[in-house]
């Protein structure tokens, strides 16, 4: 059973910085991308950043992009969101995601989310 969890979640000041972490299992994610979405109260959820599990390209939403950083660890089969320089407005609940690397697949395996909240 594939599983996506999600921790590392909480409540931090404007400027402040916190690691998200998105543990994977049930299945090789060789040939996959891994993401990160979010999604605020009374809104939609919306892309942050992507990983391909292949070679680590990555991707970022323009919002987000120059302070956070998303990463993996092969051996762990983790995926990382590193972010730093918090604003309010990135409160929201974080979903870890995957998908195949296949032209036009969807997101799949989605995690339960971890909330942060950034404080002003």
């Amino acid at each position: 059973q594939v599983q996506l969890v999600e921790s590392g979640g909480g409540l931090v000041q404007a400027g402040g910085s916190l690691r998200l972490a998105c543990a994977a299992s049930g299945r090789t994610f060789s040939s996959y991308r891994m993401a990160w979405f979010r999604q605020a109260p009374g809104k939609e959820r919306e892309f942050v950043a992507v990983i391909w599990w292949t070679d680590g390209s990555t991707n970022y939403a323009d919002s987000v992009k120059g302070r956070f950083t998303i990463s993996r660890d092969n051996a762990k089969n983790t995926v990382y969101l590193q972010m730093n320089s918090l604003k309010p407005e990135d409160t929201a609940v974080y979903y870890c995601a995957a998908r195949p690397n296949i032209v036009s697949a969807k997101y799949e395996y989605w995690g339960q989310g971890t909330q942060v909240t950034v404080s002003s």
